[in-house]
């Protein structure tokens, strides 16, 4: 642009532009958001319409919240256990439903009694429902947010607007949908901070950002996960306010002042959490609710992680070992690791998996992106980059590994996903077998074409936008990503129509569960791959997102 702005015959028609310009910055703007207010406001409108639609256990652990934290002192909260679903979550979720608990009173008292366990009265419902649908405006806000720093050209239209792309890959994720407003949970305001706190970074305002990080901590202890990253960049980025030349690290630019600024919001955020319940003596019994090891290396349903292949790989030797008669089927666990339960189970021939191996495995999957972004930092992008990174390894690699977990990384990487062709087909790939794994969280019936449909318009949307954004350079995806993905069809065919009918399905049931998980996790070990290689080989040079 400079070469032009020096060259005379265009200065005429710059001036000209330049005047046009101001013009138009003059005219009022409400029609150029007016989009984003009304996908907000019809996405809000059919979580209204999910509020009759089933709901799973993880409602009765939020009204059994509400309940305690309303009727108890606070010194009981995390000692409670009238209910089996306890108190996980840090103080600030609990001071959240405590909060929520006086809104509730005014729509049925009865479901404020702890002793009212399994309560769901149409009242207690609604207000449930809602105060999800309230919590979202959190999202919404965060969303607006992000949209500011996105580079965009104005020539283009709506469809093909970063802006548009990103605020419809988030607010109408199909994952969120599902998750928050059927199946229950409050991760659209979680991730509403989360998104709010990197936005903040883009827009160079970091002491924001690590506040509301830290409150998102103590909201939810999973963001843990992602904590080096936001460790590793701050320390890098803002503590120290100058480089060399090479952009390698100036350690006379190191700002004790701004290491401090950092220090006292974190821990004035720990202390006002955790402060009560360590007065009282209760800091070890809340560190035992918040981090339980004797739930077992897998969920009920496993996550399409590392470990579905692990466990699937031990169930295939076993097999083999007996019919090669190495082994006595005699002295190997029944179902042990496809019983549907949750509890810690032993491996039939690969060695068994404890907490702190996962956890090691966890470090060593991170620390190459950690190492990348203190040695050759790409500013608040490549940031960004490594917390997907983090949070997906966590997911890869982790101990009692929820499904849900995949959305800490798919909506972060979305926003990578408008202003990278790489990131756009890592996302494609990630988000679309990611959201297939969270099918069977829904498996009434009646719910099974409301998820189909909104799988199948998420899909669609974002395969059309994507490719229109990034149109030059050919398809996003390769033919083995795109066979790959087609496989899903028959697979939920199977697992959704075929396989209930069968006589297997009552001897058999965790079957179909197995064949997702694995098949899933392939495509997330996949992404995973790929975007560490996008990761480590990306120039320092690359930035799509401008700060403010």
């Amino acid at each position: 642009m400079s070469a032009t702005l020096c060259h005379p015959k265009v200065h005429h028609l710059e001036i000209k532009f330049s005047s046009v310009k101001e013009t138009v910055m003059a005219a009022p703007m409400p029609n150029d958001h007016s989009w984003f207010f009304a996908l907000a406001l019809c996405v809000s409108f059919l979580k209204c319409l999910l509020i009759n639609a089933y709901h799973s256990t993880d409602f009765e652990v939020h009204r059994n919240w509400l309940a305690l934290t309303h009727s108890l002192p606070v010194s009981q909260w995390y000692y409670e256990a009238t209910s089996e679903w306890t108190l996980d979550y840090p103080p600030l979720f609990a001071w959240f439903e405590y909060g929520l608990s006086h809104i509730a009173r005014f729509f049925d008292k009865e479901m404020l009694v702890v002793q009212n366990l399994n309560y769901a009265s149409p009242a207690t419902v609604l207000f449930q429902r809602l105060s999800v649908i309230a919590a979202d405006v959190v999202l919404i806000y965060a969303v607006k947010e992000c949209c500011k720093c996105l580079r965009e050209d104005k020539g283009k239209d709506l469809l093909g607007k970063p802006s548009f792309i990103l605020t419809v890959l988030v607010l109408w994720n199909f994952g969120l949908l599902i998750v928050d407003h059927i199946h229950f949970q409050y991760n659209g305001f979680l991730f509403g901070v989360l998104l709010l706190s990197i936005a903040r970074h883009f827009q160079n305002r970091h002491l924001e950002g690590a506040f509301l990080f830290s409150i998102l901590l103590n909201l939810k202890h999973i963001y843990l996960y992602i904590a080096p990253a936001y460790g590793i960049f701050l320390l890098r980025c803002f503590c120290f306010t100058q480089n060399n030349a090479d952009g390698s690290l100036q350690w006379r630019g190191f700002s004790l002042l701004r290491l401090v600024a950092l220090g006292t919001i974190v821990l004035t955020t720990f202390a006002v959490s955790f402060g009560p319940f360590i007065a009282l003596g209760q800091l070890p019994q809340v560190l035992s609710r918040l981090f339980p090891f004797k739930r077992g290396l897998c969920h009920a349903y496993w996550a399409p992680n590392i470990w579905a292949l692990y466990n699937i790989a031990d169930k295939a030797f076993s097999i083999m070992g007996v019919k090669l008669k190495l082994l006595d089927m005699n002295k190997l666990p029944k179902a042990s690791m496809t019983g549907g339960l949750v509890q810690e189970f032993q491996h039939s021939v690969l060695p068994s998996v404890s907490p702190l191996a996962t956890l090691v495995c966890t470090l060593l999957s991170v620390l190459p992106a950690l190492l990348r972004i203190w040695h050759r930092p790409d500013g608040v992008r490549g940031f960004l980059h490594c917390l997907v990174i983090c949070a997906l390894g966590s997911f890869m690699f982790g101990w009692h590994v929820h499904e849900k977990a995949i959305l800490m990384v798919i909506l972060p990487l979305s926003l990578l996903a408008v202003e990278s062709r790489e990131d756009a087909r890592i996302f494609l790939i990630l988000s679309i077998t990611g959201h297939y794994s969270l099918f069977p969280l829904l498996f009434t019936t009646q719910e099974l074409p409301i998820k189909i449909f909104l799988m199948l318009m998420f899909t669609i949307f974002s395969f059309t936008s994507l490719k229109t954004l990034f149109r030059k350079g050919g398809s996003l995806l390769n033919p083995l990503e795109a066979t790959y993905l087609l496989g899903l069809i028959p697979l939920g065919l199977i697992c959704e129509f075929v396989y209930p009918l069968t006589v297997w399905q009552k001897t058999f049931p965790f079957l179909p569960l197995m064949f997702t998980s694995v098949y899933c996790a392939l495509g997330v070990t996949y992404a995973f791959i790929r975007l560490y290689i996008s990761f480590l080989t990306c120039s320092d040079t690359t930035k799509r997102i401008k700060t403010q």
